[in-house]
């Protein structure tokens, strides 16, 4: 395909995954409750993180962000190289970006209430910034070969330190258990009153930033990969091999979590894998029916969202939709019985939230890092 094509399922497929974070998981499980015993439905329960092992559709938005980051450069870094950029630019442009995301993610945390001795020093943004940037220089420095090496010892290497070195702080508890990991015990000796937990864990702490690294290489290889030129390798067929691909990372996942349980939280190596071939059979499925087939009538939704994603991460911390939100609808929620209210209200939160992201979007106003 052309170097510098832009992807439209990229776009599309970024907006479906924000989408859920934007209020539209809240939508869900407000549709649930409106049946007998649907706060503990199946569906309902996907709208929510699991609280340790395991795996529902609530943990996949994080890693399948971060995935399409990685997808994201291999276009960004051929697009440079095509209008001259040097070495030095292309670094440059990296450390800027991951700089950035981590600035936004401690402006996230709180940096402006000015409560240093509480500012929790991880978030979901300095993970995207940090584990992307990582693995971008990864990109520029090594062959596809090389990579795949030193994502298998990334994987493997953090799964035999946790496995063989828990917790000195936990005697008696699991290597992979809340208490027992020594991601958490290393957060917690460096910075205990810094943390999401804390004196006690931060999903996002800074050993298990190893493996989220992964995370964006496999998104960087799959970028590689749609970037052969179609004379080769046709758009189907590459849509293919990624769902062929993604059912053998599955398989591989799977047996994987028999010792490592499959854990957002640790980021384990299972998880990774596993995360990993929903990530890609996403992709693949929405690369198919928007750039292989065409079809493309219907993500426009999809794109007002995907354009500006960061954007309405930041914004719902700043702008108080919520309360605009009940301005207008709180009364009619009022009048109503509290799972109906429920759901008005969560539909009106999402909504007030994709037209501001709809104005951007008519404006041309779009935050890029």
């Amino acid at each position: 395909m052309e170097p510098n094509k832009r992807l439209l399922s990229l776009d599309a497929l970024r907006g479906f995954d924000m989408m859920f974070i934007m209020g539209f998981a809240a939508i869900v499980a407000a549709v649930c409750r409106l049946f007998p015993g649907g706060d503990g439905s199946w569906l309902c329960q996907q709208m929510s993180h699991v609280p340790w092992d395991g795996l529902r559709h609530h943990d996949t938005i994080f890693p399948l962000f971060l995935f399409i980051a990685g997808i994201s450069f291999p276009f960004s870094h051929a697009k440079q190289l095509s209008r001259g950029a040097s070495a030095g630019q292309i670094h440059a442009k990296i450390f800027r970006r991951g700089f950035v995301l981590v600035l936004l993610g401690f402006i996230y945390s709180g940096l402006f209430d000015l409560k240093f001795s509480m500012l929790r020093f991880y978030s979901v943004l300095a993970r995207i910034g940090l584990a992307w940037m990582f693995a971008a220089l990864f990109f520029v420095h090594f062959k596809p070969k090389a990579r795949a090496v030193i994502a298998a010892v990334l994987l493997v290497g953090y799964w035999l330190l946790l496995r063989f070195v828990p917790a000195p702080d936990a005697p008696g508890a699991g290597p992979f258990s809340l208490e027992g990991n020594l991601v958490g015990y290393i957060d917690r000796t460096l910075w205990p009153d810094h943390l999401y937990q804390k004196g006690l864990f931060d999903p996002e702490g800074l050993l298990s930033l190893v493996p989220a690294i992964v995370t964006a290489m496999l998104g960087m290889f799959t970028g590689e990969f749609v970037r052969i030129d179609e004379a080769r390798i046709s758009g189907a067929r590459k849509s293919l091999y990624m769902a062929l691909a993604a059912v053998a990372m599955l398989g591989l996942g799977l047996l994987w979590s028999l010792d490592f349980p499959i854990n957002k939280s640790l980021w384990s190596s299972s998880f990774v894998l596993v995360v990993g071939s929903y990530s890609l059979l996403m992709f693949a499925l929405f690369y198919y029916i928007i750039d292989v087939r065409g079809w493309k009538g219907w993500t426009k939704p999809f794109e007002v969202i995907g354009l500006n994603s960061i954007t309405i991460y930041m914004a719902q911390r700043i702008i108080p939709f919520g309360s605009v939100n009940k301005f207008f609808l709180g009364g009619l929620a009022h009048l109503c019985p509290e799972p109906w209210a429920k759901l008005i209200l969560a539909l009106g939160y999402f909504a007030l939230s994709w037209l501001f992201l709809w104005f951007l979007y008519k404006k041309k106003v779009f935050l890029k890092v």
